[in-house]
């Protein structure tokens, strides 16, 4: 479900983004207000991340071979730190240097067609605002009783929440817009519409930053969550075995691979230490099904003096 809601939450950004960009273009083209060219590029970029987003996800699939034992899982993870270098350099530092251009030379928007940036831009935060609601919808179906802060810097799969702050940013990026033109408007004073391209330019390296951390520490290897630790724990010792130490680690957003040193009696011959590794393997299944590879060592359990 998870995989599938973050594919049917990108499909939604990447056709709002792409019709976007290209009102986006039309307007800068028509007016030359430059929080327009830094919204036109911030549609292409979200634009750009979405199709990563996509084949990150189509590579994840690959089955796994004897270069990469463990499988292409981790692909997903490094799709997504792209996602957030190509935010931070093609969005926000783009944004950045033409409002830089514009605070030095600012120009007023002038001629008949003053009117198409505003109504881009509402245009655009009617688009954003349904891609917005349909990854809200589809991170409810995972995120449970979770804040969004908390669900954002702990999901395992990285689409959602990628999705999520982009469609935010975005979001916030045409109120940016929306304020630099329509002082500009008021005004008749470039430097306002100057002033809302740096704002969408500071927006998108924050988000960028927060996405380029939240994803580095996935490529890192993390563990399973709290709960999934405790179902697996409980599996294992609900036969009776003792966990001496327990190590699950996320190969994929839906692939754990759980190591484990269990407790064994000192008389126990072969046959039942394999008995009861099988056991608890099928047991570990049961209760979290994206453990997909176990590898549990039997030991025998060691008491220490004071």
């Amino acid at each position: 479900m998870a995989a599938n809601g973050g594919t049917k939450a990108i499909i939604a950004a990447l056709a709002a983004n792409l019709t976007i960009a290209v009102l986006k273009f039309v307007a800068y083209f028509l007016t030359l207000s430059s929080s327009m060219l830094a919204e036109a590029i911030h549609s292409l970029a979200d634009s750009g991340n979405q199709i990563l987003l996509l084949v990150g996800g189509k590579r994840a699939m690959k089955a796994a071979s004897p270069e990469h034992p463990f499988g292409y899982g981790r692909e997903r993870y490094i799709y997504a730190f792209i996602v957030s270098i190509v935010l931070f350099s093609v969005g926000g530092l783009f944004a950045l240097y033409e409002a830089w251009g514009k605070i030095q030379h600012p120009h007023a928007i002038e001629g008949a067609f003053w009117w198409v940036p505003l109504a881009v831009l509402v245009g655009a935060i009617a688009a954003e605002s349904f891609s917005f609601r349909t990854a809200i919808i589809e991170s409810n179906h995972v995120r449970g009783t979770q804040s969004w802060v908390r669900f954002i810097r702990s999901a395992k799969q990285p689409e959602l929440p990628i999705i999520l702050l982009e469609d935010f940013g975005a979001l916030l990026g045409l109120v940016f817009a929306l304020f630099g033109v329509g002082l500009t408007l008021i005004t008749g004073d470039g430097i306002w519409d100057a002033l809302g391209t740096a704002m969408i330019g500071l927006l998108l390296v924050a988000i960028a930053a927060v996405l380029a951390v939240e994803t580095k520490t996935l490529q890192l290897g993390e563990s399973a969550t709290k709960d999934d630790v405790a179902r697996i724990r409980e599996a294992i010792e609900s036969a009776g075995t003792s966990v001496i130490h327990l190590k699950p680690l996320h190969l994929g957003p839906e692939e754990l691979l759980v190591a484990a040193k269990i407790g064994s009696g000192k008389a126990d011959t072969g046959q039942d230490i394999a008995k009861v590794i099988d056991d608890a393997e099928t047991r570990i299944r049961a209760a979290v099904p994206i453990a997909r590879v176990i590898y549990l060592e039997p030991d025998v359990e060691r008491v220490t003096t004071p």
